[in-house]
This record gives structure tokens, sequence and C-alpha cells, in this order.
């Protein structure tokens, strides 16, 4: 019959399974640490049992330097596994790093998950507990019957009290899981809990102070904080208290493994060596026993870590190579379109059929809750709940590789967010910067001249400069972003929404030089002079189109210049 190893199931069984060669050499290290590790118990039955009835200084000295030879290596042993380990964490961040940031990244996109950095902490959880000691403990452990079989070699009663004493550490091992595994499982849950509220309210601090809302948020925080606190206090006097009485067992243990060692003395039964060397036997086998205990939550988060990673990842799998091609012209069509969100029994928007040629300026207009900001998210595929097609250039959005497609989109959100970086990076989208795109988006936008007045420019870190930004200029900034590398379509969900006269005259002219380059632009519009740069209005009310109609655009005057 063959037998052959079948590699586990999950991206995350697969990621250790990939490391198992490191994995058996730490335990061939362990074999040489462990070997070794006898190297006390012979030392003191030749020094009691041979050097000290010959009282020779030549024997001794032999012994000590084999004895220190023997202790080098094993030190060396115990280096090269803890090295390895090293290796092996960094090894199983750069094989699951970007899988898991990848679907972190999805799992906020789908807006599921309370803490959307979850995935990278249960990563850092996991790499950190394969190198601790608990992972040596578990090569370790093996070695604890050869320790309890010399035992029995010296004498059988010394062998079985090693026994005994064994089984009151496993039971002890067994009583720590089922006390306080639910305990720190709870106390886990808690926390994420309520890192995921002070986390959602700071990205709202603005508003939570205008409006007074601190204090109350401060109550709701301080009951899931002290519910945090009481369920970590909970579990870790439970762990405290197991830990005591196990330390409290292995060390009277040992105690009485040495009057054990006594007696057969005293009896004749074996030498003083043998008595001193059990003692020092049985401090090896109960050893990894202790580690384990004491390494026991340790191990526990990182399993619920390592099962919370499997889920995330397993729901969340790695996106296909998806179509991709040099130009795209920027035909849009939608094939049966339908939005939904949980816990609404009416669609968002419901099928929508249209077909907007390449070179359109749509205006989208339609009351509050119509649905078009939902129609603008389908645009660029990031609404989660959305069934029937969205084509571009005839290939549906999903099928696109979105790495691919982004330079090819543009998009302005309702709420705009800088990220952390310079304004140049944030509207070369973070990629490599081309100088000449990046001034040429920013002048269309009609921000150019106010980058410059910060005094390092385009290199100014956002940070900084959000502070000093209106809600228009970020606004700007977020339009030159969208338009940076001229892409071929373009969603702006309200663009003129914190714009003053200048600003909605920037945007016009902006708009006005996109329909000139054929681009595709659909505008979401509240105000209807904005329309005089669409092609096409379409009307939505209650997730329908009302209305999809031709404008008579009228001959527009030369652009006027504007100043940021």
């Amino acid at each position: 019959m063959k037998l052959s190893l079948q590699p586990p199931s999950g991206v995350i069984g697969r990621g250790l399974w990939a490391l198992r060669r490191e994995f058996v050499w730490c335990g061939v290290f362990s074999f040489f640490a462990n070997v070794l590790m006898l190297t006390s118990t012979v030392y003191m039955l030749q020094v009691y049992d041979r050097v000290m009835l010959s009282g020779s200084l030549l024997t001794l000295a032999a012994l000590t330097i084999l004895t220190v030879l023997f202790y080098s290596v094993m030190g060396f042993a115990d280096w090269l596994r803890s090295r390895l380990m090293v290796r092996v964490s960094a090894r199983l961040d750069d094989a699951l790093g970007s899988q898991v940031f990848m679907a972190s990244f999805e799992q906020a996109l789908q807006r599921t998950g309370s803490n959307r950095a979850q995935g990278l902490v249960d990563l850092t959880t996991l790499r950190q507990f394969v190198t601790g000691n608990g992972v040596f403990a578990f090569f370790d452990v093996p070695w604890s019957p050869i320790y309890l079989g010399v035992l029995f070699m010296m004498n059988p009663w010394l062998g079985w009290a090693g026994v005994a004493f064994t089984c009151v550490m496993v039971v002890m091992m067994l009583v720590t899981h089922r006390m306080t595994a639910s305990l720190h499982e709870a106390a886990g849950d808690a926390t994420s809990e309520a890192q995921a509220y002070v986390n959602g309210k700071l990205r709202n601090a603005e508003s939570v102070e205008a409006m007074g809302m601190l204090g109350n948020l401060r109550r709701h925080w301080l009951a899931l904080h002290e519910r945090m606190l009481d369920r970590h206090r909970a579990a870790a006097d439970r762990a405290r208290k197991l830990q005591s009485i196990s330390r409290f067992i292995q060390y009277m243990q040992q105690s009485l493994i040495l009057s054990v060692g006594a007696i057969l003395a005293i009896q004749g039964k074996i030498g003083v060596g043998a008595m001193i060397a059990s003692n020092a036997l049985l401090g090896n086998a109960l050893r990894p026993l202790g580690t384990l205990v004491s390494t026991w939550k340790m191990a526990i988060d990182a399993r619920q870590a390592y099962h919370r990673l499997q889920s995330m990842l397993d729901s969340n799998p790695e996106r296909p190579e998806g179509h991709s091609q040099t130009e795209v012209a920027g035909q849009v069509t939608l094939k049966g379109l339908t939005a939904t969100a949980g816990g609404r029994k009416v669609p968002i928007l419901d099928a929508l059929e249209a077909q907007f040629k390449a070179g359109e300026v749509i205006g989208i207009l339609g009351p509050s809750g119509a649905g078009k900001s939902t129609l603008a998210r389908c645009l660029v595929g990031v609404w989660p709940g959305a069934e029937g097609q969205v084509l571009i250039d005839g290939t549906p959005l999903q099928d696109w590789s979105r790495d691919d497609l982004g330079p090819h989109l543009g998009y302005l959100p309702q709420d705009i967010e800088m990220l952390e970086g310079t304004i140049a990076e944030n509207i070369a989208r973070f990629g490599e910067i081309d100088p000449a795109k990046v001034i040429d988006a920013a002048t269309r936008c009609g921000i150019h001249e106010m980058v410059l007045r910060f005094p390092k420019g385009y290199d100014t870190p956002m940070g900084e400069a959000g502070g000093l930004l209106s809600g228009g200029q970020r606004q700007r900034i977020g339009l030159a972003r969208a338009i940076y590398g001229n892409p071929a379509v373009l969603v702006l969900d309200e663009p003129n929404a914190n714009l003053d006269d200048a600003g909605e005259a920037a945007l016009i002219n902006t708009v006005r030089n996109l329909r000139s380059l054929g681009k595709t632009v659909f505008m979401i519009v509240h105000q209807v002079k904005l329309l005089s740069v669409a092609d096409r209005v379409l009307v939505l009310e209650a997730g329908r189109i009302a209305k999809l109609a031709a404008l008579n655009v009228l001959p527009q005057p030369a652009p006027m210049e504007v100043k940021a």
C-alpha cells in the first residue's frame, strides 16, 4: 500500500504546507537539541558514581570538556531552529501577505466585516505564534516519553513516578483548554467589536465634535470597553490561576521525584548520581508540557486567527486574470442592471437597459433616493449587490482585469477622501508619477496655481494640506485624479457639490474638454446649468429610467479663464 502526503485544503493550509521542509529541518535540529539535553544527566551520573569514588581529576576534566562541547552543539542546534522559524515567519508573510491584503480590500469593498484590518492583524498573530515557544514545545513533546524511558532504565519506580506526574500535566493541559478557550474567544470578539466602534466614529470626528455627540458616543464606547475589560479580566484571572496551579504542580513533582530517588538511594537500589539525575530528567520531560500550558492563550489566539483568515480568504478568492486591451473606446451598455442592498425588499435599481456611445456626455437627474449614486457605483463596478451587466466596449465589467481597466476609468465619488501621501501621488493615483500628466490634470481643473502656493507644491503631504483645503479644493483635486491620464470613461457624482462659481466654471470647461477628446462622461447633477455640456439626459425615478433623451446643445461661449 502506497501512502502519499496530500497538502491540506485552504489557502492558509497550503501556505503552511509549502513550508514543510523548514518544519522538517526544525524537527531535525530539535532532535539534536533534545538528545544532547541528556548531557546533564550523564554528567551527573558519571561525576557522582565514578569521579567521586575514584577521585580522578583527569576523568573529571575529560567529562567536563565533553559536556561543554555537547552543550555547545545543543545551543547551536537550538539557535539554528530559532533562526529557521524566523525564516519561516518571513516566508509565511511573503506567501500570504499579499493575498490577505487583497482579501481584506475585497471584504471592505463588499462591506462585510466590522474590522477591515482584522485580516492583517490575524496574519501577524499567526506569524508570531509560528516563531514562538509553542511551536518549539510541539517538537519537544515527543521527547517526553524518551526521558521517561531513561527513568525506567534507571529504576522502574522512577519511571512510573514520571509517568504519573506526566499524566497530571496532560490533564492540566486539557483542563486549561476547557476552562479558558471560550473565555479567550469571547474576549477576542469583544475587543474586535470595541475597536470597530472606535474606528467608525473617529472617521467622523468633526461631525461628532460639532454636534456635541462626544459624550453620548463615549458612554456607548465605555459600555463596550467595560464589557471587553470584564471578559479579558475573567479570561486572564482564570488563566493565571491555572498557570499558578500548573507551576506549583511542576515544582512539587520535581521535589517528589527527588524524594523517590532518595528513598531508592537509601535502599541501595540506585546511586546518588541517579537520584539527582532523575530530577533533571523529569524536568526535561515536563518542560514542553509546561510550555504548552503557559502558551495556551497564544495557541488559542493563533487557532482563531487561522480560522478567520481561512474564512476570509475562502470568501474572497484571488481575482482571475481578466480581459485587457490597450485601447478603450468608452462605449457603455446596461443590460438588466439591478442593484440591491441588505434589508431592502425593493431593489435600488430595477433592470436598467440603456446604451451610450463613446464620447457622449450624459447628465443624470432624479429625486433623492432614486438610485443615482448607486448607478454611479455600478458604472465603475464597486457596488456589491449588483446583478445584470455593465459592459464597456462590449465586455462585462466583471470580466475586465481591474489593473488594466483602472487607468481607463475616472471616478469622482460623492464623498471624496484623499489618501495619505502627497498631492502629486493622489493625482497620479499612487502609480509612477508623470509630472507632465499631473500638471496637465491639475491645470485642466484650475488648481495648478493653488497647488504651487503651498511651500512644497505638488510634494505637499495631504496630511498637512488637508486641513488647509476647502471642500471645493479637495473636490477639484479629486477631479484631477479622475481625469489623470485621460481615461475613456468618467463617472462624476455631484462634481459641483462644493464648488463656487469659479470652480463650476472650471468644471464646465473640464467636461467640455473631455467631450472634445471623445471621452464618455456620466455626470450626476442637480443644477440645470451643468446640463449645458451634456449630450443626453437620463432621469431616474424609483430605480427605473423615467427618461433618456437627447438635449439640444446650444452653441457654447468660449471657455473663460479660471483662477484657482
